[in-house]
């Protein structure tokens, strides 16, 4: 079995306390190398999805009967947008755990597959009962996104409608239902309150899972620059008089710090010398340490004359 590199400050120790806990059925060096794989999922499903999905791979080939080992899995082919396996490792998982936790993630990669008909169906399953709070938003956030799969833009609006939306309470689920009724209501054409709703999404969004504030931006016709692009673009409109006029100041800065050099040193020509090298330089550039060097000699040889 092909492996892949793992940190050694990887140990596995990591993982949470359940994961940890489901491991206990496995040989304890097999363990250990399962909860490391796992932690370099967690670790790059965000960053490099492709790369944390090689090693759910490699921690589906070690414990294939774990079920957080195929919830892994199942995300890390989610992240990279391969619907078809991401729902079947969800559904492994829940056969294993018998959890309805996966519930709306098991919908939203019917939607990625094209079937967002199956997942609206999925929404009104007895499952949904079953979810906490923030599964139960999760799966009103799916439903209203396949509501506008299939064109049904108002639909869409209404599911999203709740008295979670409503409340000036904030939770982990705040911001992204509130950003995703300010997007259906712009898709709709009813900007102010588009406007509205997305202010209450940045208000709400602690940690950036949005990106309300860009949004704003863009209805307010503000429009960023990269400031690096911006700097490789002037470079690149810089003329020959430009450039000739920048090196004329840099000469006229560096006359000025040799004249002050000389007024701190020694009256017995530490001025002249200095300014002398500085012409040096512009004239031969390859030979600039040695005359630096030669002059800081001259410099300690009049001190201590």
């Amino acid at each position: 079995m092909k492996r892949l590199p793992i940190p050694a400050e990887v140990t596995g120790e990591e993982i949470d306390q359940d994961v940890r806990q489901e491991l206990l059925s496995l040989p304890k060096g097999l363990a250990e190398d399962v909860a490391r794989n796992l932690v370099m999922v967690a670790n790059l499903i965000d960053e490099d999805p492709e790369q944390a999905y090689e090693y759910s791979r490699i921690a589906l080939r070690l414990a294939s009967r774990v079920a957080a080992v195929r919830e892994a899995a199942g995300f890390a082919a989610y992240a990279t947008q391969k619907y078809s396996e991401a729902l079947a490792e969800f559904r492994a998982a829940r056969r294993m755990s018998g959890s309805v936790e996966l519930w709306p993630v098991m919908a939203d990669c019917e939607r990625g597959m094209g079937r967002p008909e199956r997942a609206l169906a999925m929404a009104g399953e007895p499952e949904v009962q079953k979810l906490d709070k923030a599964g139960q938003v999760e799966m009103r956030l799916v439903a209203a996104g396949a509501r506008r799969d299939m064109g049904q833009l108002d639909a869409a609006i209404v599911t999203l409608q709740s008295s979670e939306l409503a409340s000036s309470a904030v939770h982990p689920w705040t911001a992204r239902l509130r950003y995703a009724y300010a997007d259906a209501l712009l898709a709709a054409g009813r900007e102010n309150e588009a406007r509205e709703w997305f202010a209450k999404a940045l208000e709400s969004d602690k940690d950036g899972a949005t990106d309300a504030s860009d949004r704003l931006a863009e209805m307010d016709g503000v429009e960023f620059v990269d400031a690096i692009d911006e700097l490789d673009a002037s470079d690149d409109i810089i003329g020959t008089d430009d450039l000739d006029e920048t090196d004329d100041l840099d000469e006229a800065d560096e006359a000025d710090e040799a004249e002050q050099a000389g007024d701190l040193g020694d009256e017995e020509g530490l001025d002249e010398e200095v300014i002398e090298v500085l012409a040096d330089e512009r004239d031969a550039d390859d030979q600039d340490d040695e005359r630096d060097a030669d002059d800081d000699r001259e410099d300690d040889a009049d001190r201590r004359s």
